[in-house]
Protein backbone atom coordinates (compact mmCIF):
# COMPACT_ATOMS: atom_id res chain seq x y z
CA UNK A 1 0.00 0.00 0.00
CA UNK A 2 0.87 3.48 -1.08
CA UNK A 3 2.04 5.80 2.14
CA UNK A 4 1.33 9.29 1.90
CA UNK A 5 3.88 11.64 1.81
CA UNK A 6 4.59 13.93 5.06
CA UNK A 7 2.79 17.09 3.39
CA UNK A 8 -0.25 15.11 2.59
CA UNK A 9 -0.42 13.64 6.42
CA UNK A 10 0.05 16.60 7.68
CA UNK A 11 -2.47 18.44 5.69
CA UNK A 12 -5.09 15.76 6.98
CA UNK A 13 -4.41 16.22 10.08
CA UNK A 14 -5.62 19.67 9.80
CA UNK A 15 -8.72 19.15 7.75
CA UNK A 16 -9.88 15.90 9.88
CA UNK A 17 -8.39 15.90 13.65
CA UNK A 18 -7.40 19.68 14.34
CA UNK A 19 -10.71 20.91 14.89
CA UNK A 20 -11.73 18.00 17.02
CA UNK A 21 -8.73 18.76 19.07
CA UNK A 22 -9.74 21.98 18.87
CA UNK A 23 -13.79 21.95 20.62
CA UNK A 24 -11.93 19.27 23.10
CA UNK A 25 -9.55 21.70 24.46
CA UNK A 26 -12.31 24.63 24.84
CA UNK A 27 -15.23 21.92 26.34
CA UNK A 28 -12.60 20.71 28.61
CA UNK A 29 -11.16 24.26 29.42
CA UNK A 30 -11.32 25.40 33.36
CA UNK A 31 -14.08 27.65 34.80
CA UNK A 32 -11.17 30.29 34.89
CA UNK A 33 -10.38 29.91 31.11
CA UNK A 34 -13.97 31.52 30.34
CA UNK A 35 -16.67 33.26 32.15
CA UNK A 36 -18.77 31.62 34.66
CA UNK A 37 -21.95 29.85 33.06
CA UNK A 38 -20.75 30.73 29.10
CA UNK A 39 -22.19 28.51 26.81
CA UNK A 40 -20.17 27.35 23.95
CA UNK A 41 -22.19 27.35 20.64
CA UNK A 42 -19.96 24.54 18.13
CA UNK A 43 -19.88 25.26 14.73
CA UNK A 44 -23.15 24.54 12.87
CA UNK A 45 -23.55 23.13 9.50
CA UNK A 46 -26.37 23.42 7.49
CA UNK A 47 -26.20 21.87 3.97
CA UNK A 48 -29.55 22.59 2.12
CA UNK A 49 -28.85 20.09 -0.98
CA UNK A 50 -29.73 16.67 -0.07
CA UNK A 51 -28.50 15.07 -3.30
CA UNK A 52 -24.70 15.95 -4.51
CA UNK A 53 -25.28 17.90 -7.84
CA UNK A 54 -28.48 19.38 -7.90
CA UNK A 55 -28.36 23.25 -7.87
CA UNK A 56 -29.83 26.01 -6.38
CA UNK A 57 -32.45 27.30 -8.94
CA UNK A 58 -32.16 30.81 -9.57
CA UNK A 59 -34.47 33.70 -7.68
CA UNK A 60 -37.39 34.66 -9.63
CA UNK A 61 -36.72 37.55 -12.35
CA UNK A 62 -38.70 40.56 -11.53
CA UNK A 63 -40.65 42.37 -14.10
CA UNK A 64 -43.20 45.50 -13.69
CA UNK A 65 -45.13 47.83 -15.45
CA UNK A 66 -46.53 51.25 -15.08
CA UNK A 67 -49.83 50.11 -16.36
CA UNK A 68 -51.81 46.48 -16.36
CA UNK A 69 -49.86 43.79 -17.71
CA UNK A 70 -51.27 41.35 -20.57
CA UNK A 71 -50.16 38.35 -18.51
CA UNK A 72 -51.27 36.07 -21.54
CA UNK A 73 -48.25 37.67 -23.60
CA UNK A 74 -46.10 37.82 -20.35
CA UNK A 75 -46.10 34.09 -20.02
CA UNK A 76 -46.08 33.23 -23.62
CA UNK A 77 -43.03 35.14 -23.62
CA UNK A 78 -41.62 33.64 -20.62
CA UNK A 79 -41.98 30.04 -21.60
CA UNK A 80 -40.36 30.90 -24.30
CA UNK A 81 -37.73 31.66 -22.33
CA UNK A 82 -37.89 28.26 -20.02
CA UNK A 83 -39.54 30.14 -17.30
CA UNK A 84 -43.00 29.81 -15.58
CA UNK A 85 -44.73 32.76 -14.50
CA UNK A 86 -45.77 33.69 -10.89
CA UNK A 87 -48.46 36.44 -9.50
CA UNK A 88 -48.38 37.86 -6.55
CA UNK A 89 -49.48 35.96 -4.05
CA UNK A 90 -50.33 38.28 -0.59
CA UNK A 91 -54.05 38.54 -0.63
CA UNK A 92 -56.31 39.11 3.06
CA UNK A 93 -57.66 37.81 5.92
CA UNK A 94 -61.05 38.97 7.31
CA UNK A 95 -63.83 37.79 10.45
CA UNK A 96 -66.81 39.32 10.97
CA UNK A 97 -67.01 43.32 10.67
CA UNK A 98 -63.89 45.61 10.99
CA UNK A 99 -62.56 47.72 7.96
CA UNK A 100 -63.12 46.01 3.83
CA UNK A 101 -63.44 49.39 2.37
CA UNK A 102 -62.59 48.97 -1.04
CA UNK A 103 -62.61 45.11 -1.29
CA UNK A 104 -65.13 44.62 -4.30
CA UNK A 105 -62.81 47.05 -6.00
CA UNK A 106 -59.87 44.94 -4.95
CA UNK A 107 -61.54 41.51 -6.46
CA UNK A 108 -62.62 42.96 -9.73
CA UNK A 109 -59.70 44.26 -10.34
CA UNK A 110 -57.61 41.30 -10.37
CA UNK A 111 -60.30 39.00 -11.32
CA UNK A 112 -60.43 40.86 -14.50
CA UNK A 113 -56.60 40.76 -14.98
CA UNK A 114 -56.59 37.47 -14.36
CA UNK A 115 -54.86 37.27 -11.20
CA UNK A 116 -55.73 34.79 -8.88
CA UNK A 117 -55.91 36.03 -4.82
CA UNK A 118 -56.20 34.42 -1.45
CA UNK A 119 -58.99 35.80 0.83
CA UNK A 120 -59.09 34.17 3.82
CA UNK A 121 -62.28 34.52 6.27
CA UNK A 122 -62.96 33.90 9.82
CA UNK A 123 -66.64 33.27 11.34
CA UNK A 124 -68.03 34.96 7.98
CA UNK A 125 -68.84 32.64 4.66
CA UNK A 126 -70.75 35.75 3.32
CA UNK A 127 -67.47 36.97 3.07
CA UNK A 128 -66.43 33.76 0.71
CA UNK A 129 -69.49 33.59 -0.84
CA UNK A 130 -69.34 37.48 -2.04
CA UNK A 131 -66.10 36.43 -4.27
CA UNK A 132 -68.00 33.24 -5.67
CA UNK A 133 -70.55 35.26 -6.55
CA UNK A 134 -68.85 38.27 -8.52
CA UNK A 135 -65.57 36.83 -9.89
CA UNK A 136 -64.82 34.07 -12.00
CA UNK A 137 -60.79 33.04 -11.45
CA UNK A 138 -59.70 30.34 -9.60
CA UNK A 139 -59.19 32.21 -6.26
CA UNK A 140 -57.76 30.89 -3.45
CA UNK A 141 -60.55 30.85 -0.25
CA UNK A 142 -59.65 30.08 2.80
CA UNK A 143 -62.40 29.28 5.71
CA UNK A 144 -62.08 28.75 9.53
CA UNK A 145 -64.84 28.91 12.33
CA UNK A 146 -63.26 29.69 15.47
CA UNK A 147 -64.36 30.59 19.07
CA UNK A 148 -66.66 28.48 21.99
CA UNK A 149 -69.46 26.96 21.52
CA UNK A 150 -72.43 24.71 22.95
CA UNK A 151 -71.44 21.33 23.71
CA UNK A 152 -73.28 18.25 25.34
CA UNK A 153 -70.26 17.99 27.13
CA UNK A 154 -69.16 21.34 28.04
CA UNK A 155 -68.03 24.31 26.11
CA UNK A 156 -66.47 23.42 22.60
CA UNK A 157 -63.32 24.93 21.66
CA UNK A 158 -63.37 25.36 17.80
CA UNK A 159 -59.14 26.24 17.71
CA UNK A 160 -58.20 23.42 19.77
CA UNK A 161 -58.61 19.82 19.56
CA UNK A 162 -59.19 17.58 22.93
CA UNK A 163 -55.95 16.21 24.02
CA UNK A 164 -57.29 14.11 26.70
CA UNK A 165 -58.98 11.78 23.80
CA UNK A 166 -56.88 9.57 21.55
CA UNK A 167 -56.19 11.58 18.37
CA UNK A 168 -58.80 9.91 16.48
CA UNK A 169 -61.49 10.01 18.47
CA UNK A 170 -60.50 13.73 18.95
CA UNK A 171 -60.40 14.35 15.12
CA UNK A 172 -63.86 12.46 14.87
CA UNK A 173 -65.61 14.85 17.57
CA UNK A 174 -63.51 18.18 15.99
CA UNK A 175 -64.69 17.16 12.51
CA UNK A 176 -68.35 16.33 13.37
CA UNK A 177 -68.01 20.05 15.36
CA UNK A 178 -66.75 21.72 12.45
CA UNK A 179 -69.29 20.56 9.97
CA UNK A 180 -72.07 21.08 11.78
CA UNK A 181 -71.27 25.17 11.68
CA UNK A 182 -70.12 25.07 8.56
CA UNK A 183 -72.00 27.98 6.47
CA UNK A 184 -74.99 26.28 4.61
CA UNK A 185 -74.43 29.33 1.78
CA UNK A 186 -71.01 27.62 1.05
CA UNK A 187 -71.76 23.93 1.07
CA UNK A 188 -72.63 24.16 -2.56
CA UNK A 189 -69.19 25.46 -2.88
CA UNK A 190 -67.10 23.32 -0.83
CA UNK A 191 -64.95 21.72 -3.49
CA UNK A 192 -63.53 25.30 -4.33
CA UNK A 193 -62.29 26.21 -0.67
CA UNK A 194 -60.04 25.60 2.03
CA UNK A 195 -60.85 24.45 5.56
CA UNK A 196 -59.27 25.37 8.44
CA UNK A 197 -60.46 22.95 11.83
CA UNK A 198 -57.28 24.26 14.14
CA UNK A 199 -55.30 27.07 15.05
CA UNK A 200 -52.04 27.93 16.55
CA UNK A 201 -51.73 24.36 18.46
CA UNK A 202 -49.08 22.85 21.04
CA UNK A 203 -45.77 21.99 18.91
CA UNK A 204 -45.10 19.81 21.59
CA UNK A 205 -47.64 17.43 20.78
CA UNK A 206 -46.52 17.25 17.62
CA UNK A 207 -47.06 12.88 16.86
CA UNK A 208 -50.54 13.02 18.53
CA UNK A 209 -51.08 16.00 16.30
CA UNK A 210 -49.93 13.95 13.18
CA UNK A 211 -52.04 11.51 13.74
CA UNK A 212 -55.03 13.54 14.43
CA UNK A 213 -54.14 15.22 11.15
CA UNK A 214 -54.07 11.23 9.71
CA UNK A 215 -57.17 11.18 11.14
CA UNK A 216 -59.05 14.48 10.18
CA UNK A 217 -57.41 14.02 5.98
CA UNK A 218 -59.16 10.88 5.59
CA UNK A 219 -62.77 12.29 7.02
CA UNK A 220 -61.97 15.15 4.71
CA UNK A 221 -61.60 13.19 1.63
CA UNK A 222 -64.49 11.17 2.30
CA UNK A 223 -66.56 13.93 3.08
CA UNK A 224 -65.60 16.14 -0.31
CA UNK A 225 -63.58 18.93 1.77
CA UNK A 226 -60.16 20.41 0.76
CA UNK A 227 -58.39 20.32 4.79
CA UNK A 228 -55.28 22.90 5.65
CA UNK A 229 -54.04 21.21 8.61
CA UNK A 230 -52.16 22.92 11.68
CA UNK A 231 -52.01 26.78 11.65
CA UNK A 232 -48.95 27.09 13.38
CA UNK A 233 -47.60 30.01 14.92
CA UNK A 234 -44.89 32.11 13.51
CA UNK A 235 -41.33 30.51 14.45
CA UNK A 236 -43.26 26.67 14.66
CA UNK A 237 -42.82 24.25 14.68
CA UNK A 238 -38.88 22.77 14.97
CA UNK A 239 -37.63 20.23 12.30
CA UNK A 240 -37.74 17.41 14.93
CA UNK A 241 -41.26 18.07 14.83
CA UNK A 242 -41.77 17.67 11.03
CA UNK A 243 -39.45 14.71 11.12
CA UNK A 244 -41.38 12.15 13.38
CA UNK A 245 -43.33 8.97 11.94
CA UNK A 246 -46.32 9.76 12.31
CA UNK A 247 -45.61 13.66 11.25
CA UNK A 248 -43.80 11.87 8.13
CA UNK A 249 -46.64 9.33 6.87
CA UNK A 250 -48.90 12.87 7.02
CA UNK A 251 -46.61 14.83 5.24
CA UNK A 252 -46.44 11.71 2.60
CA UNK A 253 -50.40 11.89 2.31
CA UNK A 254 -50.96 15.92 1.90
CA UNK A 255 -47.66 15.44 -1.03
CA UNK A 256 -49.71 12.73 -2.42
CA UNK A 257 -53.12 14.99 -2.40
CA UNK A 258 -51.51 18.52 -3.35
CA UNK A 259 -55.38 19.84 -4.46
CA UNK A 260 -57.16 17.94 -1.75
CA UNK A 261 -54.83 18.31 1.68
CA UNK A 262 -52.80 21.51 2.44
CA UNK A 263 -50.01 22.57 5.21
CA UNK A 264 -51.22 26.35 6.91
CA UNK A 265 -48.49 27.62 8.90
CA UNK A 266 -48.44 31.72 10.33
CA UNK A 267 -45.43 34.13 8.85
CA UNK A 268 -45.23 36.98 11.33
CA UNK A 269 -41.71 38.80 11.41
CA UNK A 270 -43.02 40.39 14.91
CA UNK A 271 -41.13 43.89 13.92
CA UNK A 272 -43.48 46.83 12.24
CA UNK A 273 -40.29 48.09 10.88
CA UNK A 274 -38.03 44.94 9.69
CA UNK A 275 -40.02 42.17 7.52
CA UNK A 276 -37.00 40.26 7.22
CA UNK A 277 -36.56 40.10 11.27
CA UNK A 278 -34.98 36.72 11.95
CA UNK A 279 -34.94 35.32 8.76
CA UNK A 280 -35.66 32.67 7.54
CA UNK A 281 -36.79 31.37 11.43
CA UNK A 282 -40.25 33.59 11.03
CA UNK A 283 -40.95 34.90 7.57
CA UNK A 284 -39.72 32.19 5.32
CA UNK A 285 -40.06 29.26 7.79
CA UNK A 286 -41.96 26.84 5.21
CA UNK A 287 -38.22 26.53 4.03
CA UNK A 288 -37.55 24.00 6.77
CA UNK A 289 -40.76 21.69 6.28
CA UNK A 290 -39.52 21.89 2.21
CA UNK A 291 -36.09 20.50 3.04
CA UNK A 292 -37.42 17.78 6.01
CA UNK A 293 -40.12 16.75 3.04
CA UNK A 294 -36.84 16.48 0.22
CA UNK A 295 -35.13 14.57 2.98
CA UNK A 296 -37.73 11.52 2.69
CA UNK A 297 -38.34 12.18 -1.17
CA UNK A 298 -41.63 13.50 -0.05
CA UNK A 299 -43.34 15.59 -2.72
CA UNK A 300 -43.26 18.96 -1.02
CA UNK A 301 -46.37 19.96 0.02
CA UNK A 302 -49.38 22.88 -0.30
CA UNK A 303 -48.54 25.35 1.73
CA UNK A 304 -51.33 28.12 3.12
CA UNK A 305 -49.94 30.91 4.88
CA UNK A 306 -52.99 31.88 6.41
CA UNK A 307 -51.79 34.38 8.35
CA UNK A 308 -49.05 36.53 7.26
CA UNK A 309 -47.83 40.51 8.29
CA UNK A 310 -46.05 42.06 10.60
CA UNK A 311 -47.21 42.10 14.37
CA UNK A 312 -50.74 41.43 15.77
CA UNK A 313 -52.02 45.02 15.76
CA UNK A 314 -49.86 47.30 13.45
CA UNK A 315 -48.65 47.24 9.62
CA UNK A 316 -46.33 49.97 8.26
CA UNK A 317 -47.92 52.64 6.18
CA UNK A 318 -48.07 52.02 2.60
CA UNK A 319 -45.12 52.92 0.96
CA UNK A 320 -42.79 50.90 3.48
CA UNK A 321 -45.54 47.96 3.35
CA UNK A 322 -45.34 47.45 -0.48
CA UNK A 323 -41.86 47.21 -0.09
CA UNK A 324 -41.92 44.66 2.50
CA UNK A 325 -44.68 42.89 0.02
CA UNK A 326 -42.67 42.86 -2.90
CA UNK A 327 -39.92 41.49 -1.47
CA UNK A 328 -42.42 38.25 0.44
CA UNK A 329 -43.76 38.16 -2.67
CA UNK A 330 -40.40 37.31 -4.57
CA UNK A 331 -39.80 34.79 -2.09
CA UNK A 332 -43.17 32.89 -2.52
CA UNK A 333 -43.21 33.12 -6.02
CA UNK A 334 -40.06 30.95 -6.34
CA UNK A 335 -42.08 28.07 -4.66
CA UNK A 336 -44.78 26.87 -6.19
CA UNK A 337 -46.55 24.96 -3.18
CA UNK A 338 -46.85 28.16 -1.56
CA UNK A 339 -50.30 28.79 -2.96
CA UNK A 340 -50.62 31.95 -1.02
CA UNK A 341 -50.43 34.93 1.88
CA UNK A 342 -53.95 36.29 3.60
CA UNK A 343 -52.46 39.33 4.86
CA UNK A 344 -53.60 40.10 8.60
CA UNK A 345 -56.09 42.01 9.31
CA UNK A 346 -58.67 43.59 7.98
CA UNK A 347 -61.29 42.25 10.79
CA UNK A 348 -62.06 43.84 14.34
CA UNK A 349 -60.48 43.62 17.54
CA UNK A 350 -57.33 44.30 17.19
CA UNK A 351 -57.40 48.31 16.97
CA UNK A 352 -56.01 50.23 14.75
CA UNK A 353 -55.43 47.10 12.41
CA UNK A 354 -57.80 47.14 10.49
CA UNK A 355 -57.64 51.01 9.38
CA UNK A 356 -54.55 50.81 8.53
CA UNK A 357 -54.65 47.26 6.55
CA UNK A 358 -57.41 48.61 4.61
CA UNK A 359 -55.47 51.39 3.18
CA UNK A 360 -53.03 48.52 1.35
CA UNK A 361 -56.13 47.40 -0.57
CA UNK A 362 -55.61 49.65 -3.25
CA UNK A 363 -51.65 49.27 -3.46
CA UNK A 364 -51.58 45.59 -3.33
CA UNK A 365 -54.31 45.43 -6.36
CA UNK A 366 -51.90 47.40 -8.07
CA UNK A 367 -48.84 45.82 -7.66
CA UNK A 368 -50.84 42.49 -8.45
CA UNK A 369 -52.00 43.72 -11.88
CA UNK A 370 -48.66 45.67 -12.96
CA UNK A 371 -46.10 43.12 -11.52
CA UNK A 372 -45.64 39.43 -11.97
CA UNK A 373 -42.15 36.56 -11.35
CA UNK A 374 -40.15 34.35 -14.19
CA UNK A 375 -39.16 31.63 -12.03
CA UNK A 376 -37.29 28.42 -13.38
CA UNK A 377 -39.16 24.67 -12.62
CA UNK A 378 -38.37 21.97 -11.17
CA UNK A 379 -36.91 21.18 -7.65
CA UNK A 380 -33.53 22.76 -6.75
CA UNK A 381 -31.86 22.93 -3.49
CA UNK A 382 -33.11 25.25 -0.48
CA UNK A 383 -30.82 28.14 0.15
CA UNK A 384 -33.19 31.02 1.62
CA UNK A 385 -30.07 33.51 1.57
CA UNK A 386 -30.65 33.96 -2.36
CA UNK A 387 -33.35 36.40 -1.20
CA UNK A 388 -31.24 38.29 1.04
CA UNK A 389 -31.12 42.43 0.93
CA UNK A 390 -27.75 44.07 1.23
CA UNK A 391 -26.82 44.38 4.92
CA UNK A 392 -28.83 40.99 5.87
CA UNK A 393 -27.32 38.42 7.77
CA UNK A 394 -26.28 35.16 6.08
CA UNK A 395 -28.07 32.12 7.93
CA UNK A 396 -28.25 28.78 7.65
CA UNK A 397 -31.95 26.99 7.34
CA UNK A 398 -32.25 25.63 10.42
CA UNK A 399 -31.78 27.94 13.59
CA UNK A 400 -29.22 26.23 16.13
CA UNK A 401 -29.87 26.28 19.89
CA UNK A 402 -28.69 30.27 20.50
CA UNK A 403 -30.80 31.85 17.64
CA UNK A 404 -34.10 29.12 18.34
CA UNK A 405 -33.47 31.13 22.02
CA UNK A 406 -34.07 34.42 20.06
CA UNK A 407 -37.36 32.86 18.14
CA UNK A 408 -39.18 31.89 20.75
CA UNK A 409 -38.50 35.10 22.76
CA UNK A 410 -39.87 36.90 19.41
CA UNK A 411 -42.30 34.85 19.40
CA UNK A 412 -43.81 35.03 23.22
CA UNK A 413 -43.30 39.10 22.24
CA UNK A 414 -44.85 39.66 19.16
CA UNK A 415 -48.19 37.26 20.75
CA UNK A 416 -48.62 39.13 23.65
CA UNK A 417 -51.73 40.79 23.85
CA UNK A 418 -52.28 44.19 26.14
CA UNK A 419 -54.59 42.73 29.41
CA UNK A 420 -58.27 43.15 28.67
CA UNK A 421 -57.70 42.64 24.42
CA UNK A 422 -59.60 39.39 23.52
CA UNK A 423 -59.68 38.02 19.68
CA UNK A 424 -62.71 39.16 18.25
CA UNK A 425 -63.12 35.32 16.94
CA UNK A 426 -63.48 33.87 20.37
CA UNK A 427 -66.99 33.98 21.11
CA UNK A 428 -69.73 32.25 21.99
CA UNK A 429 -71.15 30.23 18.88
CA UNK A 430 -74.60 28.27 18.29
CA UNK A 431 -74.75 26.54 15.43
CA UNK A 432 -78.66 26.80 15.11
CA UNK A 433 -77.97 30.57 14.80
CA UNK A 434 -74.79 31.09 12.79
CA UNK A 435 -75.46 33.27 9.60
CA UNK A 436 -72.78 34.91 7.75
CA UNK A 437 -72.94 38.71 7.81
CA UNK A 438 -70.84 40.58 4.65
Amino acid sequence: MMKHPLPTRACLFLIFCLPAVLIAWQLGRPASGRAAGQQVYLPYVNNPCLKPGTPVLPAPEVYSSSSPVNFAAAASDLNRRGLALAHLKIGFHVAVGGNRTGIGDYFQKLDQAGVPFLYKSVNDGGALLEVIQKTSGPHLLVFRRSGFGSDPYGGFNYDVPDYSLSPQEAAARHWERHLKVFPPELKNYKSRIWLETINEIDKNRSEWLAEFALETARLALRDGYNWAAFGWSSGEPERSHWSGPKMVEFLRLVGQNPDRLAIALHEYSYSKSNIRNGYPYLIGRFQQLFQVADQHDIPRPTVLITEWGWEYNQVPEPAQAMQDIAWAARLYAYYPQVKGAALWYLGPGFDPIQDQAQKLIQPVADYGIRNYFGIVGGIGCLDPNIFLTPGDERRPLFENDGMREWVEAQAAAGRRRPEGVRSPCRREIKPAVMRATS
